[in-house]
């Protein structure tokens, strides 16, 4: 019987089949899956800040692009995936308060993709599917036996990318 794992917001897990693995109310965060195609195993992280380095408290190398993107790719490989082979897909970034946009502090949704990218790109993992931006959030479920990133919004049509 299958399950779904859950991953919390500044979090990360890892899922093998059957089960499917899953993170909900990403707003300005970004939902970054990596998995090897037809391998077991795949894993997610819940991405809410670009840089570890701009903020003094960061125990929690989940929270951040820089960190926690390579700390899941570092567990996969751990469990057998091989890095050249390792793919990627993401959901999320979007822009929750669009009355301040002209304030670039408060665009962190956009930052928060375009850094996701960035560290995806440093390690040479090929992003091949995203689902980012707008003004809504996003709750999305991953398959690894499937490889489909499942996108749900409140008012939208289920998106499968």
């Amino acid at each position: 019987m299958s399950q779904i794992i859950k991953v919390g917001m500044a979090d990360m897990n890892v899922c093998r089949v059957p089960d499917r693995i899953t993170t909900l109310g990403l707003g300005s965060c970004v939902g970054v899956v990596i998995y090897e195609p037809y391998a077991p195993v795949c894993g997610m992280v819940h991405i809410m800040l670009p840089n570890s380095k701009a903020i003094t408290n960061n125990e929690n190398p989940a929270k951040f692009a820089d960190t926690g993107i390579m700390l899941l790719a570092d567990k996969l490989a751990a469990m057998g995936l091989s890095r050249s082979k390792m793919r990627a897909k993401i959901a999320g970034g979007a822009r929750m308060f669009k009355y301040v946009a002209a304030s670039d502090m408060l665009k962190v949704g956009e930052r928060n993709a375009e850094a996701v990218k960035a560290v995806l790109q440093s390690l040479s993992i090929p992003l091949l599917a995203e689902d980012c931006g707008g003004d809504f959030g996003r709750t999305i479920e991953f398959d690894p036996k499937t490889a489909e990133l499942c996108i749900r919004s409140i008012g939208r049509p289920e998106k499968i990318i």
